[in-house]
């Protein structure tokens, strides 16, 4: 019997997860490099870098205990290596797509909430990471500037805010009429798509200037000038359309992340 306050995504699935999609002949696994306990830094990659194609990157579970951020990744890449699904087909005919499953690996197999294996949290540590402190940012970070980013979604789950909801760059010092209109685009598709996403609630936009630039959905959309969101997903239940017996759950997380890739689809051409 387990208890625990979301779904666990264990070890096992992720690596399972890891191996169902490299079996598939557009995608390839690497190894980027390894955390303070010696586990792998898995990077996925969908599709076939080609000159003019976009550079999409999707990381998920910088918090560790966020569990449902893996379930959503385990919906994304489901359509990314299902050879039927004709969004994917045309996702990856414009875009490369980059997937960290798990930005956290030692702080899954702890049992850690929000932190690494010495209680960082990375989501604190992207403007200056190192391989002493935040081995995973860093080496993420560096393959982002070698290939370039332009979009960036950071799945995360927030334990007080009963919604699905995106934390956009608006405090960002280049933020500018561009990447407002992305993220404007963006939310409408998601609107459009499911009515499990809403931006009626969430949480207060930074001001102009005033971002924090360790966030890494921050830093990204800084470093870049892409449209970067950090996507956020409740513990217990998603108030506009509540469960009674389950609340929010694995197999809705996986919906999400089904759904957010044909929302991505719908902005690639805008990118």
């Amino acid at each position: 019997m387990y208890f625990a306050y979301f779904a666990p995504y264990s070890y096992d699935r992720h690596l399972d997860l890891l191996h169902m999609a490299q079996n598939e002949h557009h995608c390839t696994l690497e190894t980027l490099g390894h955390t303070l306990d010696g586990n792998d830094m898995s990077l996925l990659t969908f599709g076939e870098p080609e000159e003019g194609k976009k550079n999409i990157w999707v990381i998920a579970r910088q918090h560790p205990g966020e569990s449902m951020a893996e379930w959503f990744i385990e919906g994304m890449i489901q359509r990314l290596v299902d050879d039927t699904d004709t969004a994917a087909q045309a996702l990856l005919e414009q875009a490369v797509v980059y997937v960290v499953p798990n930005m956290n690996p030692d702080g899954s197999i702890r049992g850690h909430l929000r932190t690494n294996a010495i209680g960082v949290n990375l989501n604190r540590e992207w403007q200056t990471p190192s391989m002493e402190k935040s081995p995973e940012v860093y080496l993420v970070r560096e393959r982002m500037l070698k290939t370039g980013v332009d979009m960036f979604l950071d799945i995360h789950g927030d334990e007080a805010i009963p919604y699905n909801f995106a934390a956009g760059s608006e405090g960002i010092p280049s933020y500018d009429e561009r990447l407002a209109s992305l993220e404007s685009a963006f939310k409408q598709a998601l609107l459009t798509i499911t009515p499990e996403f809403q931006d009626d609630y969430g949480y207060d936009k930074d001001e102009p200037g005033k971002a924090n630039l360790t966030v890494g959905s921050n830093w990204v959309a800084e470093q870049f000038k892409c449209l970067s969101y950090t996507i956020e997903m409740p513990f217990k239940d998603n108030n506009n359309y509540p469960d009674p017996f389950y609340g929010w759950s694995p197999e809705r997380s996986i919906m999400f992340g089904r759904d957010m890739l044909a929302a991505t689809l719908a902005v690639t051409d805008k990118l």
